[in-house]
């Protein structure tokens, strides 16, 4: 089967995949993040607390090849709309917006084996 824009979330174990957040460092407040999937698969994002001794890419993805989304703070996962959904459909946006306090955070996508398989990124606020 051929890669298409009807592809869901799910993935395949050693799938090249990356989450890029540009910019990478925000100020501390109300944070708007908006989610561009520039991928073919449906993607979604989780913001996840990090501790000061973690780096981004240390969680364990369960047998259901998902990290647990315990003390989340937001999700984008919602095509063409905010907050929770289905998933971000291929070459459309999704966003959120947070209160966020200076701190580490990891955003990740959640769906299955996508963890696992590189997206996952740190967002620094300051």
């Amino acid at each position: 089967m051929g890669m298409t824009h009807m592809m869901g979330g799910v993935a395949p174990m050693g799938a090249h995949m990356r989450l890029v957040a540009s910019p990478a460092t925000v100020t501390a407040g109300l944070v708007s993040l908006v989610v561009s999937n520039l991928g073919w698969r449906t993607h979604e994002l989780v913001i996840l607390p990090l501790s000061n001794t973690a780096t981004a890419g240390q969680r364990i993805p369960a047998a259901d090849g998902k990290v647990t989304e315990a003390g989340s703070l937001g999700e984008a996962s919602n095509t063409c709309a905010a907050g929770t959904g289905e998933g971000i459909k291929s070459g459309a946006v999704g966003w959120t917006t947070v209160t966020l306090a200076a701190g580490r955070y990891e955003l990740v996508c959640n769906l299955r084996n996508h963890y696992a398989d590189g997206m996952h990124q740190e967002l620094d606020v300051v």
